[in-house]
């Protein structure tokens, strides 16, 4: 297969993955390398997704690792066999590849959680309350570019809309509801396309009010991305250099457990959606 100029996050996964089973198994390249019949530098290219991969060998390489979780395999041979193109990529060389890293994850996800303090949650966003954010950035954007981010992330909530949408629950602060991104009216339509989404019987909601006593969490904004397996759930965190993608175990770990105490402190649904009511009210 060629070599890749540029891999995917969704290849660069694949390749890490495939690593993780190696490291595991207790093989160093040059011994895997020679149970595949290839050389190092080729296994090196497969593992920094630089190198494709094909069934047999993904298959082959799990073998040799006395890899048993025969979900992940499966997983990993859907990842490496998968050569449809997503909607994203009319994005390609418009956009930063972070933007197109971040549509490929969600589409394959299989639910998503985020916790969100200062920004409404980007798949719970307005067209115009998107617009006020990408208007914000320094240097100021073209406005042709501008529209391209405003549509993507308009784009990206395919995966809550019918006819196939994943489960989704969005955390968000009352800082995130009351900061007026844009104007009163925006503000106001912004609530109400919430109120609206909280509807569906596969969105949940939830509020964590200002006056909720030791809540000490506000750093732990976050964008989980749930994987066809555990072991390929992903958490997208936002960075001045653009999105970071985690994926160590470790990590993930922490991060669920981070999502639980913020969804324990939150308020229940309806309770949740009686509160951005009386907010909208105050407009």
């Amino acid at each position: 297969m060629p070599r890749r100029r540029q891999p995917t996050a969704r290849q660069a996964r694949l390749g890490t993955e495939l690593l993780k089973l190696r490291e595991a198994a207790g093989l160093k390249g040059r011994e895997a390398a020679a149970l595949l019949g290839t050389d190092a530098a080729r296994l090196s290219q497969i593992e920094s997704g630089v190198g494709g991969v094909s069934e047999d060998t993904v298959r082959r390489l799990a073998a040799n690792y006395s890899c048993a979780d025969t979900e992940l395999i499966e997983a990993l041979v859907a990842m490496a066999t998968d050569r449809s193109r997503g909607w994203w990529e009319e994005y390609r060389g418009e956009l930063p590849n972070a933007f197109l890293d971040l549509a490929e994850l969600e589409h394959h996800c299989s639910y998503r959680l985020d916790v969100e303090f200062l920004h409404v949650p980007g798949l719970f966003q307005t067209q115009d309350y998107a617009r006020a954010v990408f208007s914000y950035r320094v240097p100021e954007l073209p406005d042709a570019d501008l529209e391209r981010r405003v549509r993507h992330r308009m784009a990206r909530k395919v995966i809550i809309e019918e006819p196939a949408p994943v489960p989704y629950e969005g955390v968000i602060h009352e800082a995130a509801l009351r900061i007026r991104v844009g104007n009163r009216a925006e503000a106001g339509a912004q609530l109400a396309s919430i109120l609206e989404l909280s509807e569906a019987d596969h969105i949940t909601v939830r509020v964590i009010p200002f006056d909720l006593d030791g809540f000490a969490g506000a750093t732990n904004s976050m964008m989980y991305v749930g994987g066809v397996v555990p072991k390929l759930d992903t958490v997208v965190r936002d960075a001045p250099q653009g999105a970071g993608f985690i994926d160590s175990e470790a990590q993930l770990g922490a991060f669920r457990t981070l999502f639980r105490k913020v969804e324990a402190v939150s308020l229940d649904p309806q309770r949740s959606r009686d509160f951005i009511h009386r907010l909208a009210k105050e407009l």
